[in-house]
This record gives C-alpha cells, structure tokens and sequence, in this order.
C-alpha cells in the first residue's frame, strides 16, 4: 500500500490521490487500507516515516563504507544521498520530509527538518569530535533549513535537479558551516 501511495504521488500530487485509489493500485480491497490506515493523510505520514529512515538509513551506511577527510566532506556525501532518493525513490520527490503532509511528523514538539538535523547533528558528534553546543545545534538547524529549500528549488527547475543548483547548495552549506565550525569551542 505504500508503495502504491508513493506512485499515485509522483503521477498524481496530493491533492488527487485518495484511499480508493490507493487500494486499486495495490491490488488490495478498500476495507484492506482501513484496516492499517484512517485516510490518505495517514498513508503518506507513514510513507514519509519509511523515506526519513531510508534517508537515515543510506547516510549511515556511506558513513560507515567511505571515509570523509572532514565534515565538508560529509555534508556533500549527505546532499548526494538526498539528490539520489529525490530522483529514485517513489514519493519522495512529492513529500521530501513530510512538508507537504505534516511539519511536525516526525515528533510532535519539534518540526521535521529540526529532527533531521538532530540525527545530522549526532552524525557529526560521533564522527568528528565536533563539541556538543547550542551554536553547534542551531548550525546544523540552519545549514539543514537552507540547503532544504534550494535544493527544493533545484528540483523545481529540473525534474533531475538543476547541477548548477545542487553545487550551489553544497557550496552555501559548507560556506556557512565552515564559518559557524570555526567559531565553536574546542573539544575538551
């Protein structure tokens, strides 16, 4: 079923995907979808649930399989990995982090992008000894907030994402980070 849901969003859009055709294309019976689901809002908070741990899920495996001469390095690999789920991974390009579904899907006392970048935010922690602070917290929040939104642009002027776009998204967030990184205290 959300794998069904995911095709009806990238050929439909939100607003016309409904459970009765959910159902249809997942060769199931309507009472089927009921029966896990309420309403097409469920079924995409749930699908967006299933791209944020995928999305967690392929950034910790490039973690653990390449090493990174430092963050900058890590921040482009975290781009690459959010640019290839965009142009692979059905429904995401639709719902990205749940911003079309749910701000605050993910947990309800913070936003999405917040959570991502807590998980982000403890990649860093754990792989560069980077010191734990509230500069370091909003940081992360900031670079992840940016590099969302031209990245959405990006997507928006070309189906597979504009180069151009992407480089300079990668480029603004490691700009910006080098200069907040720089300003941390040192680890003790």
């Amino acid at each position: 079923m959300l794998d069904a849901c995911a095709e009806l969003l990238d050929e439909t859009g939100y607003e016309a995907l409904s459970t009765t055709r959910i159902a249809e294309r997942a060769g199931v019976a309507i009472g089927s979808v009921y029966q896990f689901f309420p309403d097409k809002r469920a079924i995409t908070q749930e699908l967006t649930r299933r791209n944020v741990e995928e999305f967690v899920r392929r950034v910790d495996r490039r973690f653990l399989e390449e090493d990174y001469r430092g963050w900058w390095e890590a921040v482009d690999a975290i781009i690459d990995v959010y640019v290839d789920m965009h142009r692979k991974v059905a429904g995401f390009k639709s719902l990205h982090f749940g911003d079309a579904v749910d701000l605050n899907l993910l947990d309800s006392d913070s936003d999405n992008n917040t959570v991502i970048a807590g998980r982000l935010r403890g990649l860093f922690l754990k792989e560069f000894g980077l010191a734990d602070s509230p500069s370091l917290d909003l940081a992360v929040l900031v670079a992840v907030e940016a590099g969302d939104a031209v990245l959405k642009l990006a997507f928006r002027r070309d189906p597979d994402g504009q180069p151009e776009m992407i480089d300079a998204a990668k480029q603004m967030i490691r700009g910006f980070l080098a200069r907040q990184l720089k300003a941390l205290p040192p680890v003790r």
